[in-house]
């Protein structure tokens, strides 16, 4: 991943926080403008209404009024209270609005002239005073008010319009912009989801090229994991090839040339035992001790010849050899061992392998097992044979098998180098089982499959 896709992929996330704070912010201060205007603009109604409901409570008031003059009759005077009374509850409402105080001032006196004009002609006409009741009625003081209330009634309604379109006018401009603001931040959002798809999607391709690249890398260290084992393998065989060749080698020259000398040695001195005189006891002595000397070491160069290159294998067979085998251990260790063994026909190298395996596990036991009974078998079966060499033993853990014992890891060569498997049971004071599987002549494959 470059230092580009990194920089866009910081961008897009503050990029749409900053959309969502924004598209909050807007809403917030549009809502609380708009609210502030849509108050203002009811108010500015409120106040043409009741500018309205003043001027019909001064006409019903004053028509009231003439009704009663002109009648006598008191119900005419119900709607003049009543609008007297309204009147005061219109102005109220008017008073509120500090902005209209000068025409609402020159209203109001207008409206206190009207009415007390109106108080003054239901006096007179109540006290029976005619003359200055016609006086009062004819003059046009009255009407000069009724004209100015009308007057600035209609200018001050005038004044309200004005103001309540010009709060429609905020308004509508509010929502315009709240609309442009809401469509700006919501193409900002639009495009800080855009670019995070598109990051999205460098990232996934990326990570899907960084899973092929491992893929191939892996399956290029298998490959090479395969050649190195391969190779190792065909050393480790060739190594140990080489070793068993040095020692048949080795074996045929302590046979031949060691043999020879130590069978001579012995003709020699059976040779002078003839003429020499054997009533001495010292002499006597001296020539009996060389030929237990000759003998030990002629048996000495036997078991070595038969260690490296047991040739019981190659004239009497595997299961003659292998039983030769436990034989001497047994005498040797002082340990029973138990031998199973069933006639097999086997390559040479094959049967060596066995032969070694069964020797190497026998040594193993008599160095750290401490077992009182071995149990040696081998069994013939149609397409394998199976090795086992079970000890009672103390056994061992697993586990605590250090890297550097080779004792076991070259068993498990050797059988594996003819195809076959080794496994090994063990656990402490239980003791220990080595079985070993080996094809005979069918595949590789089958063999263990079937075992």
């Amino acid at each position: 991943m470059n230092w580009t896709t990194l920089r866009r992929m910081a961008i897009s996330l503050p990029l749409a926080i900053l959309a969502a704070c924004l598209m909050i912010g807007v809403s917030e201060y549009g809502y609380k403008q708009t609210s502030e205007l849509l108050t203002n603009l009811t108010r500015a109604y409120d106040i043409r209404t009741s500018i309205s409901v003043l001027m019909k409570d001064m006409l019903n008031a004053e028509t009231g009024l003439r009704g009663y003059l002109l009648t006598n009759d008191p119900k005419y005077l119900e709607p003049y209270q009543e609008a007297s009374k309204d009147i005061s509850r219109s102005l109220e409402n008017i008073e509120n609005d500090p902005s209209k105080s000068d025409v609402f001032l020159a209203l109001g006196q207008s409206i206190a002239r009207k009415t007390a004009e109106m108080d003054l002609s239901l006096k007179l006409f109540r006290e029976g005073n005619a003359d200055a009741l016609k006086f009062v009625m004819f003059t046009d003081m009255g009407n000069s008010d009724m004209n100015s209330i009308r007057t600035l009634s209609r200018e001050l309604e005038e004044s309200v319009v004005q103001e309540a379109q010009r709060y429609q006018d905020e308004v509508q401009s509010s929502l315009v912009w709240a609309r442009v603001g809401v469509a700006t931040i919501t193409l900002i959002g639009l495009l800080a989801f855009y670019l995070y798809l598109r990051q999205h999607n460098i990232v996934e391709r990326l990570h899907k090229r960084e899973q092929a690249l491992l893929s191939e890398e892996r399956t290029r260290l298998e490959q090479l994991v395969r050649e190195r084992t391969a190779t190792l393998t065909e050393l480790a065989n060739h190594l140990q090839q080489v070793r068993e060749d040095e020692r048949g080698h080795l074996a045929r020259e302590l046979h031949d040339e060691l043999g020879a000398l130590l069978t001579a040695a012995k003709l020699d001195v059976a040779r002078l035992k003839s003429k020499i005189e054997m009533s001495n006891p010292e002499v006597a002595d001296r020539v009996k001790h060389l030929t237990e000397t000759l003998n030990s070491g002629i048996a000495l160069k036997r078991r070595i010849v038969e260690d490296l290159r047991p040739s019981s294998l190659a004239n009497l067979g595997l299961s003659t050899s292998l039983e030769i085998l436990t034989n001497e251990f047994s005498q040797r260790i002082g340990v029973e061992v138990e031998a199973n063994l069933e006639a097999v026909e086997l390559p040479d190298a094959t049967e060596l392998t066995i032969y070694r395996l069964v020797q190497e596990s026998l040594t193993n036991i008599g160095k750290y097992a401490k077992a009182s009974k071995i149990a040696v078998s081998v069994h013939n079966y149609p397409t394998y044979v199976a090795v086992q060499i079970q000890d009672n033993g103390e056994g061992f853990d697993l586990a605590s098998i250090r890297p550097n014992s080779h004792g076991l890891a070259g068993m498990r060569h050797r059988v594996e180098a003819t195809g076959g498997r080794l496994t090994i049971n063990s656990a402490i004071g239980e003791g220990t089982t080595i079985s070993a599987v080996i094809p005979t002549g069918a595949s590789t494959t089958e063999a263990l499959a079937t075992a």
